[in-house]
Parts: structure tokens; C-alpha cells; sequence
């Protein structure tokens, strides 16, 4: 009879063989300021637009001016991982640096 300690150890190995690791290629990335940024989804999709705002005088003006920069189209899985990670690491910010509030307008 097999040892439980021996085949634990053998699924073990077994499942670090099996692990992926991720390669991050930067050579084509670009980099973007946003002070915007707005979300719609339908069913199949979360689109996320980044832009800049373009007002001067925000009590003065009756509207805002936001040049919209990039657009990101994600999977519904793929926009619930990033509010997974982007909720963990804000909660590190505020921890660090204090709370932060936003108008949800």
C-alpha cells in the first residue's frame, strides 16, 4: 500500500509542473494619461473610455470638454478580475495615503 505522504507529496509536484507563469512584453506598449474615465456593458461585453478633461474653469463652464483617448473592450470575466485587482490595490492606497472620495455623477 502506497503512503498518503508520498502520493501527497508526488500531486505536489506534480501541480507545480503544471503551473503557468506569465511573460510580460512591454516592447509595443503605450503609455496614456486619463482624468476620465466612463464604463457601459452589454451582455457579452464591459467597454471601458479613458480621456482627459479639457475644462479650464469647471464652475464657469456649462459643459465639460473630455477628449476621449483609448477605449477597452473586456469579457465580463475579464472586467470582474480587474475589479478584483484594482479594488485590492486602491484599498492598499487609501491604507497608505488616506481615503479617497469621488462624486459617482
Amino acid at each position: 500500500m502506497a503512503d498518503p505522504k508520498d502520493e501527497a507529496t508526488a500531486a505536489d509536484a506534480a501541480a507545480r509542473d503544471q503551473q503557468k507563469t506569465v511573460e510580460w512584453i512591454d516592447r509595443n506598449m503605450a503609455t496614456h494619461f486619463a482624468n476620465v474615465v466612463n464604463v457601459q456593458s452589454t451582455r457579452e461585453q464591459v467597454d471601458l473610455f479613458f480621456g482627459t478633461n479639457q475644462t479650464w474653469n469647471i464652475s464657469s463652464e456649462p459643459k465639460l470638454a473630455v477628449d476621449l483617448s483609448n477605449r477597452v473592450i473586456l469579457t465580463p470575466h475579464a472586467a470582474k478580475r480587474l475589479w478584483a485587482v484594482l479594488g485590492g490595490v486602491l484599498r492598499e492606497y487609501e491604507q497608505r495615503y488616506g481615503v479617497l472620495t469621488v462624486d459617482r455623477s
